[in-house]
């Protein structure tokens, strides 16, 4: 497994797909996800590659929510590799965009009620690491998109 940071978007600086075009193969770059919207997925020669964004926050979410299941799923991990998952409360709506799954950090609790309820940490822009810091999961409206991409590597050996 190779696993880059940085250099997968589409600015001056970011070589990492061109080279990844060049030795080995993409099988996809750009995710309708946010944050993490760049990520290269592919192959060099005979071990995986995962692009991660350069934004750290970013890069954490992807390495949770796409390398950690995969890295469980190569190590003989027979469960679906997936972040576990719940369905819960929200303590106000969560961002949901069009075609597009929006992860948001938040914190999960039990309300006064007894019952599970997240919240979120707040302003939820990628360049805000403490929302991090300040939460216990990761919250989003709809799941099937990652489900998605485990079916498509599954099937490539």
């Amino acid at each position: 497994m190779v696993i880059s940071s940085g250099g997968v978007s589409v600015g001056e600086a970011d070589y990492t797909k061109t080279i990844l075009e060049e030795l080995g193969e993409i099988a996809f770059w750009k995710l309708a996800i946010k944050p993490g919207k760049p990520f290269a997925f592919g192959k060099l020669s005979n071990s995986w590659f995962c692009g991660l964004p350069g934004n750290p926050v970013s890069a954490t979410l992807t390495f949770y929510q796409l390398v950690q299941p995969l890295l469980a799923k190569l190590s003989g991990n027979t469960a679906s590799g997936l972040p576990a998952r719940q369905r819960v409360r929200t303590a106000s709506p969560l961002k949901k965009s069009p075609g597009r799954l929006d992860f948001q950090r938040g914190v999960l609790q039990r309300n006064a009620d007894g019952e599970l309820e997240v919240t979120t940490t707040g302003h939820q822009g990628s360049h805000i690491f403490s929302s991090f810091s300040l939460g216990n999961c990761h919250a989003l409206s709809c799941w099937n998109a990652i489900a998605a991409m485990w079916k498509w590597a599954n099937g490539w050996k």
